[in-house]
Formats: structure tokens, sequence, C-alpha cells
């Protein structure tokens, strides 16, 4: 009785997975896409999408109600430990030389902090197949079922590119694929082949990884050898004269320091920078943000992911520098 209660409970808490219906209007369209507009096989696309499974854990995820604030301090406690920096260590002194062939090392602790706070350093890359992540929030999630079903696309025409098994490639809820995270269309556009085997693989070559994310960040204008992130003071707690509601270049150099921000770069009075608020255990911390920290927020839209990404690199290279490595 025990075992058959244990059976009807594990029953109840699984959640759903429906097999797509491609009968419906919208995956109809689509199928009609792919064949008139990118020249795909009709039967092949109806027999991959009849494989796809609409899974409700997915819509769960991306629909929770968001959860608490996270104040900047515990937002980088998350990431700053002990254990992700000492692996941050190792995968630097594995992977020297693919970073050193990056030839700015700004721009080799940003990559190296991207990988750590997206994937552990590709430990964590994702459980879900990425055909029904994104088969299952294009048909299924109307808010950004626009977005994803580009994404679709996107990922079908990587398939087809790249030969990436479409029924095995396995990534998170949103479809990102691989140690970066790069969802398709990024994978597409940024993605390089960087040890010119024939083939971007962010699975399973980190030379393509490594080189993947610096192409991605310098296609967003990264700037060699310039700052990221400066800390700064502030005369009084008053931020009313600064627009710190987006993430923007709003500001330059000389216009912060005539407002009363301290802070210290080499960068020329007319350099674009934006002020960053951000809580702290204490109250409130501010850093000057410059155009490298505006590119790491191309990878993701948020001023802590960026702040983040920036101190597990500084932290890595600073473990390693007491570490005489």
């Amino acid at each position: 009785m025990l075992r058959l209660y244990l059976a009807l409970l594990a029953s109840c808490l699984t959640l759903p997975a429906f097999a797509l219906d491609v009968a419906r209007p919208e995956v109809r369209s689509f199928v009609d896409e792919m064949t008139r507009t990118h020249g795909f096989s009709r039967p092949n696309v109806e027999a991959l999408l009849k494989q796809a499974e609409t899974k409700q854990p997915i819509l769960d995820a991306i629909s929770r109600p968001a959860e608490r604030v996270v104040p900047w301090h515990e937002y980088r406690e998350r990431f700053l430990t002990e254990t992700r920096i000492q692996q941050g260590a190792d995968f630097w002194t594995v992977h020297h030389e693919r970073l050193e062939k990056i030839d700015d090392s700004r721009l080799s602790a940003a990559v190296v902090g991207i990988l750590g706070v997206e994937t552990s350093f590709g430990r964590i890359t994702g459980r879900y197949r990425v055909i029904d992540a994104l088969a299952t929030l294009a048909f299924d999630y109307p808010p950004r079922s626009a977005f994803f079903r580009g994404e679709l696309v996107q990922f079908l025409l990587l398939s087809r590119e790249e030969s990436v098994d479409t029924t095995a490639a396995l990534g998170s809820y949103a479809g990102a694929m691989g140690a970066p995270q790069f969802i398709a269309s990024s994978y597409r556009k940024y993605a390089v082949d960087a040890d010119a085997d024939g083939k971007r693989d962010l699975w399973n070559s980190w030379d393509d990884v490594v080189g993947s994310v610096a192409n991605y960040l310098r296609g967003y204008g990264w700037q060699d050898e310039q700052p990221i992130l400066a800390n700064a003071q502030l005369e009084n707690d008053d931020i009313s004269a600064f627009d710190v509601s987006k993430i923007a270049l709003n500001e330059t150099v000389q216009s912060l320091r005539d407002k009363g921000v301290t802070f210290e770069t080499s960068l020329p009075d007319d350099a674009p920078a934006m002020l960053i608020v951000a809580q702290g255990k204490k109250g409130p911390e501010y850093r000057v943000g410059f155009n490298n920290f505006y590119v790491i927020t191309r990878y993701n839209r948020s001023t802590m992911y960026a702040m983040a990404v920036n101190d597990l690199g500084l932290a890595i290279q600073g473990f390693m520098r007491d570490a005489g490595k």
C-alpha cells in the first residue's frame, strides 16, 4: 500500500507534457514559413515538431511571479564565493592559452566572469531540450510568443548550418545553449569557429566558447584596454540629479564630476558614463560604469549582473595573482 501511495503521489506531483499539435493554425503557419522562406522540407519540419513537447514546467519557470528583489550585496554573494573563485582560477589555468588569444586582459576577465555567472564554467548548462523550450514558449506563452517563435526559426536554421541535433540539444527553460548560454539568434550571429574544425560548437569546444563570448562583447562595441567600472562617492545621497531608471550612458566623466561624483579614471572628460546605485549592507554604494560596462549589460540587461561579472573576473585574477599563478 505504501508503494502504491508513493506512486500515486509522484504521479500527482509530475507536471504534464504534451506532444505539440502540428494541426494548430499557428503551428501550420510556422511550418509554412520554414518551407516557403527558408527552404526546409515540410515533412521534415512537421516530423520534428511532432517530437516537440509542450512542458508545463517551462511555462511555470518563465511566468512565475517575480521573486523578491534581491539587494546588490546578496546578489553579489551568490557569485563571489570561494568555490566559484577557485573554479574560475582553475578554469583560467587550464584555458590560459585560449584566453591569451583575446589579447586584452580586461576582456579575458569579463569572458571568464560571464562563464562563471552563467553556468559555473560549464557545469550548469540547462536540462531542457531546446526544441521543447522554444516550441512551448513560441506557441503557448502569448506574452512573448513572437520573440520565441523567432528564436525557434533561428534554432532550426542553426541546426541546418551547424548540424545541431535538434531533438537532443539541451539548454535552459528559455532555450539558451551551451556554456555561454547563447540564444539561437546570438549563436548564429556571434559564435565563432575558433578551433577551425568547421563547426561552431558551444557545448563541447572551449576554443569556440571563449572566442564566441569575446566576439559577442566586441560586436556590441567593447573597447580594448578600457576600464569597465570605477568605485565612486557622492557628496551626499541625493541622486535626484541623475537618471538611474534605465541602463544608459546618459552622462560623461565630466558631467558626473560636475554633479559631485568623485571617482578615478584615465578616460577623457567627454567619455560616456553612467552612475550606478547599488544596495550595500550598510547603505547605498555607488559606481561609475563606462562603455565596457554597458557592453556587458547587452549580454544580460541588468546592472547587478554586469557588476557581478566584473567583480568575479577581478576576484579570480586577484586570487591567481596572490597564488603566484
